[in-house]
């Protein structure tokens, strides 16, 4: 993509410390933190979701090597916002607050996020 297309692209809705569950893929049902977001891949890396096997050379950090296991990103697509008050997967809206501020809030239960 070139960079008019990302000026024309809006953020993610979801931010890192949010809490998600997965909707679709292999890991579907398992819910996570957001350790970190990706907003121009539109990915975000969840806590103990979508594990992968990494195999690494021995280095002075690591002088042992072997096989490391961590995170990858999955498509903000397949997760979706668990809200506090409701505790269930929803769709996420915004709205402007009596200061102006723009805030996040649950579709389901009307209630903020933030």
């Amino acid at each position: 993509m070139d960079g008019e297309e990302w000026e024309k692209m809006p953020g993610l809705k979801i931010k890192k410390g949010d809490r998600v569950q997965v909707i679709s893929g292999k890991d579907r049902g398992k819910q996570g933190k957001v350790l970190r977001s990706f907003p121009r891949e539109r990915r975000v890396i969840v806590e103990g979701v979508n594990l992968v096997k990494r195999h690494t050379r021995p280095s002075q950090d690591n002088p042992q090597g072997g096989i490391v296991t961590k995170e990858a990103p999955i498509h903000v697509s397949n997760v979706a916002l668990i809200c506090a008050s409701c505790n269930r997967p929803v769709r996420v809206a915004y709205r402007f607050d009596s200061e102006g501020n723009k805030r996040r809030f649950c579709r389901k239960c009307g209630a903020d996020i933030d």
